[in-house]
């Protein structure tokens, strides 16, 4: 009984059967764990590395929308005086020869300052005539009209204005109804 457990002398490499499936088993459960904590790490590497091109592209368009609107409030500031000029304009008489100088030097200001404007991008809003949209107009008044649609901008009381297409100032409107 002795002689069970020792070694073949021919073969001194060979183990006792029992001792060999139990390395074997061990060393395929460490091989699937180690497998398993491969998995896990590289799912790590994987969702770090779209985290970090989601920040990327965050800070990408966070950098963009403050190029884009970077201007908006001088913008919005300088909407003031382009309404000045224009309501200057408004109520000045044109067949009036001793303020026609002055007219003309602020229809070419106001020019300037269109042209200025819509090289930042900048747009007017005139509305006049198209169905009220609550998103880029602010409705003053309401007056009953059977020339229009209802739901129409009668008349504008001060333009609205985009930035880069988002609202920098909603235009000031009246809005028919039915009569």
């Amino acid at each position: 009984m002795a002689d069970e457990h020792k070694l073949d002398p021919q073969n001194p490499e060979a183990e006792v059967p029992g001792e060999a499936e139990s390395a074997g088993d061990d060393l395929a459960q460490r091989v699937q764990a180690l497998e398993e904590q491969l998995a896990a790490a590289q799912d790590q590497a994987l969702r770090a590395a779209a985290e970090l091109h989601n920040v990327r592209r965050r800070a990408e368009q966070d950098v963009e929308k403050a190029h884009k609107f970077a201007l908006e409030k001088f913008a919005a500031d300088l909407l003031m005086v382009v309404d000045s000029l224009e309501r200057g304009l408004e109520l000045s008489d044109p067949a009036d020869e001793a303020i026609r100088p002055m007219r003309e030097g602020m229809e070419l200001t106001l020019k300037a300052f269109h042209d200025t404007l819509k090289r930042y991008q900048v747009e007017a809003l005139d509305p006049h005539g198209e169905p009220f949209n609550p998103e880029q107009h602010q409705a003053m008044a309401m007056q009953p009209s059977d020339t229009v649609e209802p739901g129409s901008v009668l008349k504008v009381f001060q333009k609205g204005y985009l930035l880069n297409g988002r609202l920098l100032r909603p235009a000031m409107v009246v809005v028919s109804k039915a009569e």
